[in-house]
């Protein structure tokens, strides 16, 4: 479920106070718009720099995004926007990012972001998976496999992020080409099969209006697509149907409905190969 986003200016002063010990007095603060996870989403400017900064109540049911996302930021180098600092005090805990100049991922059809998404997965599998506490692949998806002989599809241990939503996916047109994607919102990381983002992908571009062809050609631009077993490609998509159908009946929201679409075509291709 959704979480209400408040403004910086609602924080306790202590909170905000604490925020300008880094920044000095700030000069802009504008508010995000996108984003389900935090009730702080900011960008901050002031005389020393830029900031977006993301946070949470240190009591709230997913307080413990803010702690996954702080300990796994220091090994996303390539990959993510850096952690600038942090700030628990008063209540809150308060992350802030090297902010980018760009845009979030445009996944049409013939869109020129796709070539760059598709080179920030190579980056990704590329990546070490950092030895701290992750869920693993298996466990996450254990209520909708079709059956327990699927699991080890998805079990391995490799890096993975598992939520490929073109929003958090930014885009630095400033940057050289095919190196201007970085991935944020790594509160749902995760331990599995290398191919399994590739996978995630695929269900996104459906819901963009790709047709479950042509999305499994975009993932064989990501190498780690290649050790994909057919059938257990076929598993993931089983438990992505089941999944988002479930998500779907408690939030029928427009976009949960569009993605339980997307996952239901990307399975019903996937009985016909």
């Amino acid at each position: 479920m959704a979480t209400t986003h408040i403004g910086l200016d609602q924080l306790p002063s202590a909170a905000r106070a604490a925020v300008e010990e880094h920044t000095g007095p700030l000069l802009t603060v504008v508010e995000a718009t996108e984003g389900f996870n935090s009730e702080i989403a900011s960008r901050v400017t002031s005389a020393t720099g830029t900031w977006h900064i993301k946070g949470l109540r240190t009591d709230h049911p997913r307080a413990w995004t803010q702690r996954r996302e702080a300990s796994i930021a220091p090994f996303l180098t390539e990959v993510a926007p850096a952690l600038r600092w942090r700030v628990k005090t008063a209540g809150w805990d308060l992350l802030s990012f090297e902010a980018l100049d760009g845009h979030h991922a445009d996944y049409a059809p013939g869109s020129p972001d796709l070539p760059e998404v598709a080179a920030l997965q190579r980056h990704l599998g590329d990546t070490p998976c950092p030895d701290i506490e992750l869920r693993h692949a298996e466990q996450r998806l254990e209520r909708y496999a079709a059956g327990p002989d699927d699991l080890h599809f998805f079990a391995g241990s490799h890096l993975l992020h598992t939520d490929l939503n073109n929003a958090n996916v930014l885009i630095n047109n400033r940057a050289p080409q095919g190196d201007r994607a970085r991935l944020v919102d790594w509160a749902w990381a995760t331990r599995g099969a290398a191919w399994l983002d590739a996978g995630y992908w695929v269900i996104w571009l459906t819901a963009s209006d790709h047709t479950p062809a042509s999305v499994e050609r975009w993932a064989t631009k990501i190498p780690t697509w290649h050790a994909a077993p057919a059938k257990g490609i076929t598993a993931f998509a089983t438990a992505n149907r089941d999944l988002w159908d479930e998500i779907s009946t408690a939030d029928p929201a427009p976009w949960t409905l569009r993605l339980t679409t997307a996952a239901t075509a990307w399975h019903e291709h996937r009985k016909s190969v």
